[in-house]
């Protein structure tokens, strides 16, 4: 899961200090590299980039970026999926080709990445990352005939999977969703400054406006005159909106196609409440933070009170997110932090926002019992999550999927718990509000995406 943010400026003023903001929202969608792109005032040929590793405020030189000005610019903050965490993938990525100048950020993952890296290859392209995202750049080079947006189009009409992307063509900022949906992207507009961004908060910071969301399959070109739609030539049996960004990877003060992610994830809680009570509990507390809401939602819901009796320590970030399981592991423990004279003698229900490896909810409730707690009961505010994601979340193989190993007896007695439960695809569904043909569920059910119309490499 990554993070893309976007600007352009008509009345000539700098945005790299809103694009450097709207990267600090969006910390919590990647913290492996954070990126900028601009080309100088008014469409100088040339584009420039700073990259670096870690969060966005040790990555980017905010000195340096001053600087400089730029009307238009694009930024990204990654976690690694497709590729690997190498920082030769870092984004966004660049060229200047003989077309111009162009700059790419990508979040989602390309599913059929590898076979047109390898047509391309064949025709004597060469690669410089192992990322999904440089394919567009060489579909587009390979179409040299065409003017860049020509170009651009055709290339997103071949791929498949998952693409929000925030693209800088010369002087034009570009915004694309890919016609299925997969992963969100909003335009928000503040004076006669115009914003892209994976979520709404990243627009909050910058005092924009919320305009609307793209629309899959949709392309927005930005530019002096203003903002025109284009239309990406595929045609989807059916959207698939992600499911797991209300769950989990969207902040709570987001909006996403239209719905609150925080109304989403009380909501949540609500009817795990109603479909898998615990009468028999003292109180209620979420595993903080993604597991917060839920268990507010939860505790009105069966009428317990809830405390926050599990302490995060602010200065760790997602361990869902780190890349090797090790440093997971060692995050829970330094992350989490029960309040042992609130559980001692108790009898408490945890709610989680998912189980996917496991590491987490396992660490905490050896942790909770340390503390005194007499029973600990676990709800989950999604259903289990057997199948690999392909289109941008890091669940690449099924070994890795707590839920795909074990039924959810074994799994409880797995993570010590007293009784575990999830909330059903269909009650989910209910609490995101969308309707089920819109949602992408194969995390949890293994429907993955289908159709779209057939086409072939036709450069």
């Amino acid at each position: 899961m990554c993070g893309v943010f976007g600007a352009f400026s008509k009345d000539g003023n700098s945005v790299l200090e809103d694009v450097y903001l709207g990267l600090y929202a969006l910390q919590h969608r990647g913290q492996e590299t954070a990126g900028i792109a601009w080309t100088d005032l008014f469409g100088n040929k040339n584009v420039h980039a700073m990259r670096g590793s870690g969060l966005v405020h040790t990555a980017l030189d905010q000195k340096a970026l001053s600087s400089n000005t730029a009307n238009v610019a694009i930024g990204h903050v990654r976690y690694s999926t497709a590729g690997g965490s190498d920082f030769s993938n870092a984004q966004p990525i660049i060229a200047n080709y003989a077309r111009g100048s162009v700059a790419i950020a990508h979040n989602g993952n390309i599913t059929n990445a590898t076979a047109i890296r390898n047509f391309l290859e064949n025709r004597g392209a060469i690669f410089q990352s192992t990322g999904d995202t440089e394919t567009i750049l060489h579909l587009m080079a390979h179409q040299s005939h065409k003017p860049p947006l020509d170009a651009l189009v055709g290339a997103l009409r071949l791929l498949r999977g998952a693409y929000s992307l925030a693209v800088l063509l010369g002087n034009r900022l570009i915004a694309a969703r890919d016609p299925w949906g997969f992963r969100p992207l909003i335009i928000g507009q503040r004076g006669e400054v115009t914003y892209v961004a994976s979520e709404s908060c990243a627009l909050d910071i910058v005092g924009a406006e919320i305009i609307r969301d793209v629309k899959p399959g949709e392309i927005l070109v930005i530019d002096e005159k203003g903002m025109k739609s284009l239309k990406i030539p595929v045609t989807p049996r059916r959207k698939h909106l992600c499911a797991f960004e209300y769950v989990y990877f969207a902040r709570p003060d987001s909006l996403i196609d239209g719905r609150s992610v925080y109304g989403v994830r009380k909501a949540l809680g609500c009817y795990l409440a109603k479909s898998s009570p615990c009468g028999k509990a003292d109180m209620a507390t979420g595993l903080p933070d993604s597991g917060t809401i839920s268990a507010i939602g939860y505790a009105e819901a069966s009428e317990l009170p809830y405390e926050k009796v599990i302490v995060r320590n602010r200065y760790v970030g997602r361990t869902f997110i780190e890349p090797t399981q090790r440093v997971r592991d060692l995050g829970v423990k330094i992350k989490l932090n029960p309040i042992g004279k609130m559980i001692d003698g108790k009898r408490i229900v945890v709610v989680d926002d998912s189980i996917v490896r496991g590491t987490t909810v396992q660490r905490v409730i050896s942790m909770i019992r340390d503390s005194g707690a007499d029973e600990v009961h676990v709800r989950i505010a999604s259903p289990p999550v057997r199948f690999p994601c392909y289109y941008g979340i890091d669940t690449p193989t099924c070994e890795e999927l707590a839920a795909a190993r074990m039924d959810t007896e074994t799994l409880c007695r797995n993570i010590g718990a007293d009784s575990l439960a999830y909330i059903s695809v269909e009650d989910m569904t209910e609490a995101i509000g969308l309707p089920a043909p819109d949602l992408c569920t194969a995390c949890f059910t293994g429907e993955y995406l289908q159709g779209g119309e057939d086409y072939e490499m036709d450069l």
